[in-house]
């Protein structure tokens, strides 16, 4: 999917660069489950960025509700996160969970994604995506996230939602990642409202 275009990066896109506008999906209330769940998914991912819309990297990387470290940049950095650490690291990264159970594997064995690392070093902390915000980088941290969108996509391509993968070694499903992350995107959504309404007052949904 064609999300933008490319822009100038760095300081000048700091000062130039400013968050478009985001055609929000829309998809049947009745579509069969897994149609379902990338639906949701996919409306909650681009709701995060309708939330940035028309603002600047410098208002994106403001943090207007102190003492929360709380930004919109944040969000976005935090959102790369999870989608890799869920899609890529977790789930591309695993074989079948229990010895013997079946896979859904696609065919082709090398459609499957290698493994990928975190984002940001383990070493910088936990909350490195909400407190090393740096406007200069907005424009290549949203960026980021929509690259991060497609990769996750094709991590999950071809699997059903009954593939099982290991988590601490705990048994889990794809169908998990999908509630999860739209469970983690609706909340992050409503961050998104508050901090939008507090940076220039828009609102709604």
């Amino acid at each position: 999917m064609q999300w933008l275009a490319r822009g100038p990066l760095g300081e000048d896109a700091r000062m130039t660069w400013i968050a478009p506008e985001v055609e929000r999906p829309e998809g049947s209330l009745v579509a069969p489950e897994r149609e379902l769940l990338a639906g949701y998914l996919n409306f909650h991912r681009t709701t995060l960025l309708h939330k940035c819309a028309g603002l600047t990297a410098d208002q994106l990387a403001a943090r207007p509700l102190p003492p929360s470290n709380l930004s919109l940049l944040g969000l976005i950095r935090h959102a790369t996160k999870v989608e890799r650490i869920w899609f890529r690291i977790h789930f591309a990264s695993a074989g079948p969970a229990v010895a013997g159970a079946a896979s859904t594997a696609p065919a082709d064995p090398g459609s499957r994604l290698a493994p990928a690392t975190p984002v940001f070093d383990p070493a910088l902390g936990k909350d490195a995506d909400f407190e090393l915000i740096d406007a200069s980088r907005a424009q290549a941290e949203y960026e980021a996230l929509i690259d991060e969108w497609a990769l996750s996509d094709k991590a999950a391509e071809g699997y059903s939602l009954d593939q099982q993968f290991t988590f601490r070694d705990e048994v889990s499903s794809l169908r998990m990642i999908y509630i999860h992350l739209i469970g983690e995107y609706a909340r992050h959504c409503g961050h998104a409202d508050f901090l939008r309404e507090h940076l220039d007052g828009v609102t709604g949904a």
